[in-house]
């Protein structure tokens, strides 16, 4: 066994974590990635350890303006003896510097970088032979990416939750001539904000100190989210235009959703029932185009983060991941 497996007391990993702040005995270590034109640049690996030796691992992967605070849900990996790994990517959360613009790439290759080197660390240094990969929302869309172009032969599965496979809005949003419209104008002024109407109704559904049950820092996951750039946007839709030609990740996939999609104008319940973000119609269609074995469940009750549904949602959640694991992956 390598010494620098998460075995040994004086393994590598332990060297290069620190505490996070999620609190003991979760770890965060910093990933250096080539600077771009703002300047430095890194991502940011968070763990926890079964605490007991194991091949398994889970690699979670946020959405927009967002990052990882889910502890019950790396807790549930956690029992089912999963080594727990999050990656907060460049310009997110942990991750995010001072000189950045929250959330901009242009290309969600560049996304690639991190998971290449979270991916080495997890198998070849920490020793996992059996890694399920996950996504959330803009994060499900970019580890399908990353599996089907990468395609490591320790992909045990891949679990996306409310994966963004493409644009919500009017049709017209999605033809031919807007996405051109999108290509020119992301090329010439990739900096520009998008104006958009939002409500925070999504963050004040989840907040503890809101209307919700969760604990997150507002500055990494603000109530009015971070802008929406040309550039970025152009990148999204290049990301989805490659998915939807079709994608072969080896795999097997799991993608879970709300089972409805709604767009309330004030607080009412379908804010905490349905997906108030995606169109679920559009996961849906798109996810056979993932792979060559995709099952897609849809959730009754569930919200945009399936996992961070009300208890019911959930739970049903929950029991659904443990049936495909069971069924495909261990």
């Amino acid at each position: 066994m390598s010494s620098d497996s998460p075995r040994s007391p004086l393994g590598l990993r332990d060297v290069l974590s620190l505490p996070d702040v999620l609190g003991d005995p979760w770890t965060a270590e910093t990933l250096p990635l080539a600077p771009d034109e703002e300047g430095e640049v890194v991502a940011t690996l968070v763990h926890r350890s079964t605490g007991t030796a194991t091949d398994r691992a889970l690699l979670h992967v946020h959405g927009f303006s967002d990052y990882f605070f889910q502890t019950a849900y790396g807790e549930w990996w956690l029992e089912r003896d999963h080594d727990m790994y999050a990656l907060d990517l460049r310009k997110y959360g942990r991750s995010l510097r001072p000189h950045q613009s929250p959330t901009y790439v242009d290309d969600l290759e560049a996304y690639f970088e991190e998971l290449d080197a979270a991916w080495e660390r997890i198998t070849v240094r920490d020793g996992h032979t059996q890694v399920v990969l996950a996504g959330h929302s803009t994060g499900g869309l970019i580890v399908a990416l990353w599996a089907d172009s990468r395609r490591p032969v320790e992909l045990a599965g891949l679990l996306l939750n409310s994966p963004w496979l493409d644009l919500q809005g009017p049709a017209v949003l999605r033809t031919w001539a807007a996405g051109k419209a999108l290509d020119r104008a992301g090329r010439k002024r990739p900096m520009r904000e998008l104006t958009r109407d939002v409500t925070g109704f999504y963050a004040r559904s989840l907040h503890r100190d809101h209307e919700g049950e969760w604990d997150f820092d507002f500055e990494w996951k603000p109530f009015g989210s971070f802008p929406v750039r040309l550039g970025w946007l152009r990148a999204i839709r290049e990301g989805h235009a490659r998915l939807q030609a079709g994608l072969s990740v080896p795999a097997p996939v799991l993608v879970l959703s709300s089972d409805r999609s709604s767009w309330p104008k004030e607080m009412n319940e379908d804010i905490f029932r349905t997906d108030i973000v995606l169109d679920v119609r559009h996961i849906r269609r798109w996810s056979v185009a993932v792979g060559r074995h995709v099952t897609y469940v849809a959730i009754p009750g569930a919200i945009h983060d399936v996992i961070l549904s009300r208890k019911a949602a959930r739970e049903r959640a929950y029991d659904e991941i443990d049936r495909w694991l069971r069924a495909y992956v261990l």
